[in-house]
């Protein structure tokens, strides 16, 4: 890493300079933040993430952040000697997993963020999904993928029935900055547990943010070759769905991603997580640390 104290202080303002016509572009605009992977899990690029947070707040960008938190329910689980259960990639969610899901979510891993952007001098506030009743779910269907006359009974994994913003946008318009943990209700004030990157998408798609990243631990969508595809359509993508280059734990990440960027988001960013600053990088300097998906 280059030393910082030796960059001159020229070569410095022109590095800040070069902020400045998308600092404009995107003032006032929201921004939807799924928060994953080694960005969460490694004390330097804890600080790193809740410094850009707060620097995009300042110059004017509304973040919103969406959580994770699977390898601290997993932590969480074994402590109490209980054994995680995956059908077709999902959690199966019993009652009592659920308690620990809410209680690792809302209350350990959402206030350690809530606590890292305060302490890098923003002002952040956590939320779940009952909080302003913005996430209303349903107990997910999950079809057999052999065979689709079978379904799986996953337990409290919810699907997302109607998400309303307003809470967000209240706390946006009083200089705040919302850290949202991926859970939902139902109409018998059940809890649901959603996939993060779902609620995240969809978050983006109601507020009509101006981009959705994503923080992964990959440097973003890759062809069979191994390189960075840095540009993607729509359309692309259903041919790399087709001929199986996106595949595994990236196909709902990237099903979403469509989603919004069809629905009205500008432009969905997969973004290398373990990147120092990767998102600042990304929103501030026309270099690509990921993968960016347009509608069209």
């Amino acid at each position: 890493m280059t030393d910082l104290l030796s960059i001159a202080p020229r070569d410095k303002a022109e590095i800040l300079a070069q902020a400045l016509p998308y600092i404009r572009k995107f003032h006032g605009k929201t921004m939807v933040i799924k928060y994953g992977g080694n960005a969460m899990t490694d004390p330097d690029l804890q600080a790193d993430f809740a410094e850009d947070v707060v620097l995009l707040k300042l110059v004017g960008m509304n973040p919103v952040v969406v959580h994770g938190g699977g390898p601290q329910i997993e932590t969480a689980l074994n402590r109490l000697g209980k054994k995680g259960h995956f059908i077709q990639g999902m959690r199966v969610t019993d009652a009592e997993t659920m308690e620990v899901v809410e209680w690792v979510l809302a209350g350990e891993v959402q206030q350690d963020i809530v606590g890292l952007i305060n302490q890098a001098g923003g002002k952040a506030v956590g939320l779940t999904g009952r909080d302003g009743g913005m996430i209303r779910a349903q107990k997910l269907k999950m079809v057999d993928n052999k065979d689709p006359s079978i379904e799986h009974d996953v337990g409290q994994v919810g699907d997302i029935v109607s998400i309303d913003p307003s809470v967000v946008k209240a706390l946006q318009d009083d200089a705040f900055i919302p850290v949202i943990s991926p859970i939902g209700f139902g109409e018998n004030n059940e809890s649901y547990n959603i996939n993060a990157d779902v609620v995240a998408s969809k978050l983006a798609t109601v507020l009509q943010a101006e981009k959705l990243m994503l923080l992964t631990n990959t440097p973003g969508v890759l062809d069979k070759a191994g390189k960075l595809l840095t540009d993607l359509t729509a359309r692309e993508i259903d041919a790399l769905f087709a001929d199986g280059t996106i595949s595994g734990g990236m196909l709902p990440k990237i099903a979403g991603a469509l989603d919004a960027a069809r629905a009205g988001v500008n432009a969905v960013h997969i973004i290398d997580g373990r990147v120092p600053h990767a998102m600042l990088l990304e929103i501030l300097t026309d270099q690509a640390y990921g993968t960016m998906i347009r509608s069209h």
